[in-house]
């Protein structure tokens, strides 16, 4: 009930920072989600009349980050929060299917399929590729990961700031390109694909309607590249600024895997607390497997300075 109160709060406040094309998106979801709303404090006989705690804080985040990034932001919220819904209700229905639960959330799961999932679809499909937006969270996120791990083996190898810093700038300049060129190959290799699946419905006496268009390999490169690169820059840049062992970097990289994995579990309807913990605890095997092979080839190589 209160994640049913959330997001009828949620589309109330978003109707009044948004334009007429989404205020009616907004108006229809609002009238959906008051009905469901509605009925589970009928169902239950509860009256919760304001949200917690968290869920304020959850509220007024994204409101800010809806009200600086405008409506590519409301669009990213409205499919999230609809793929999270939709994959909650699906749960409930697994589980409480066969009681008599189940009625009641078979009938929200119509709305979530027929109406709210696919005016949000609708409208997002026009705007904005989310696909594209988590490809760039993932690769601010690979970039953290693997540049961190990088410079935790530097340090414990070198023990000097300057080489971490070169070893670290040439590593993420070659990751960054490397991932951006996988990016660009795969893009092709799909679109390929797709004009070959065209080719066969043309032949076949279709009109291909139902076929995706094809994706900018160049475009898709370059998100990836640079999203890629950004990510490399937090455990990168304590060292710029004199960090002088690998615990500076590490805890930079943690907070920034919060906001990260915090964003992606959003946008991706995961959860949250799930998602952070499983990313930082990659973070810490990855800077303390590399401190230790930096560590040891240091004592047996003689790498130091």
């Amino acid at each position: 009930m209160l994640d049913e109160l959330f997001d009828l709060t949620l589309y109330r406040s978003l109707r009044g920072i948004t334009g007429p094309e989404l205020q009616g998106v907004l108006d229809n979801l609002i009238a959906i989600e008051t009905k469901h709303f509605t009925f589970w404090q009928s169902f239950f006989d509860l009256k919760i009349p304001s949200l917690d705690l968290p869920r304020r804080l959850k509220l007024g985040l994204i409101n800010g980050v809806c009200r600086l990034f405008g409506a590519t932001a409301v669009h990213l919220t409205l499919e999230a929060i609809e793929v999270y819904g939709v994959r909650k209700y699906l749960s409930l229905w697994e589980e409480y299917k066969d009681g008599p639960l189940g009625e009641a959330v078979r009938g929200i799961l119509e709305d979530e399929f027929k109406h709210e999932d696919e005016a949000v679809t609708r409208l997002t499909a026009r705007k904005i590729n989310p696909d594209r937006i988590r490809n760039i969270f993932l690769g601010l996120n690979d970039g953290l990961v693997e540049i961190l791990g990088a410079v935790s083996g530097f340090f414990a190898a070198f023990g000097q700031a300057t080489l971490v810093l070169v070893a670290g700038l040439t590593t993420a300049v070659a990751g960054a390109l490397s991932m951006a060129a996988g990016a660009y190959i795969a893009a092709s290799s799909e679109n390929e694909v797709r004009r070959t699946q065209r080719g066969k419905e043309r032949f076949l006496g279709g009109d291909a309607i139902g076929t995706e268009a094809d994706e900018s390999a160049i475009a898709s490169a370059m998100a990836v590249g640079i999203s890629y690169f950004v990510g490399t820059a937090f455990p990168i840049l304590p060292v710029l600024f004199g960090a002088k062992t690998a615990m500076v970097p590490v805890a930079t990289a943690g907070v920034t895997a919060v906001v990260v994995s915090t964003a992606l579990a959003f946008l991706s309807g995961m959860d949250v607390r799930k998602r952070i913990l499983t990313n930082l605890v990659v973070i810490v095997i990855a800077a303390g497997v590399t401190y230790g092979i930096g560590a040891l080839v240091r004592i047996v190589f003689g790498v130091g300075v």
